[in-house]
């Protein structure tokens, strides 16, 4: 069995009759880029909280990189980075002079500073960024000084909180290659996001929804343990067909893309086209695809959305 950076056993949080986290079981191995995925307030911020020793729970127990929190907080500082889903460091200051600040801040000694920043400098790709004031640079360019202050002193456990909320499709894309290199250089990673692209990068993953975790595991496997079947129409009427689809006890759930209505269909059905076939407002001459499920299906199947 892999060493675990991360074990959660019960951990609770609430604020006073809020539950913001309810009995939260967690293992993170070490080395993984792990991901927390749910919709705004469903206890992504508050988890990371509570792994970081920012937070006291209300119960339950939690190790992080062989120490319990919060008993050990202060031991684990430097230990753990933790990147904000909103940009925390000092727009009056360059970018240079950000670094340099958060160097002294975790005790880099004088002689190792600059070599650091300049390795972060030139990883990031903000070299000619150096000396520009932080608060006018674009989101991206803000995300990579960011990750670059949340590693500077080489922390063995990351967190990253949200990070690629604010940026375009190409930088994120570049962010998560930043962070496969820091994996393969033997970081563990908990990530939060909303994106469903984004949480299929990840080696493993828990679905959050109100404080409780619906499901985790790798997205393939979890893609395919799903419990439905997935099919695709494309007919004259889709609204029409929809309203009539969601008043099925069969149907977890429908929405339109495009020209095709996507239906998570139960696999208590045993012969979905047929199934959907049976349907009034389905003809023969409409096109039926069964098709492979999406992390997105998954999401649906398991949370409030996909419950009738």
């Amino acid at each position: 069995m892999s060493e675990l950076a991360i074990n959660a056993r019960q951990l609770s949080r609430n604020f006073g009759s809020l539950k913001a986290i309810q009995s939260l079981d967690l293992a993170v191995e070490k080395g993984c880029i792990y991901g927390f995925l749910g919709p705004n307030g469903c206890g992504k911020t508050t988890a990371i909280r509570l792994l970081t020793g920012l937070l006291r729970p209300s119960s339950g127990s939690v190790e992080v990189l062989g120490q319990q929190l919060p008993k050990s907080a202060n031991k684990l500082r430097m230990e753990i980075g933790y990147m904000t889903q909103k940009f925390s460091l000092y727009d009056d200051l360059t970018v240079k002079e950000n670094l340099l600040f958060l160097s002294k801040i975790f005790a880099i000694p004088a002689k190792q500073q600059n070599k650091r920043i300049q390795a972060l400098l030139s990883l990031y790709e903000l070299d000619t960024k150096a000396n520009q004031m932080a608060g006018s640079m674009s989101g991206g360019q803000r995300q990579r000084l960011a990750l670059a202050g949340a590693t500077i002193h080489q922390p063995k456990l990351l967190f990253l909180d949200e990070p690629t909320s604010a940026v375009d499709p190409e930088n994120r894309r570049n962010f998560w290659e930043k962070l496969f290199e820091l994996s393969d250089q033997g970081t563990t990673i908990l990530v939060s996001s909303h994106y469903m692209d984004e949480a299929e990068r990840c080696h493993k993953l828990a679905i959050l929804e109100a404080g409780i975790k619906r499901a985790d595991g790798k997205p393939q496997q979890l893609m395919e343990d799903m419990n439905a079947h997935i099919v695709e129409v494309m007919a004259d009427d889709l609204r029409t067909l929809k309203q009539e689809l969601m008043h099925l006890p069969e149907v977890i759930s429908a929405a339109q893309l495009g020209a095709r209505l996507r239906v998570l269909v139960s696999k208590q059905v045993k012969d979905v086209k047929q199934f959907m076939l049976a349907q009034p407002s389905v003809k023969a001459t409409d096109e039926l695809a069964i098709v492979r499920p999406s992390l997105e299906d998954v999401f649906v199947t398991c949370t409030g959305q996909g419950r009738q």
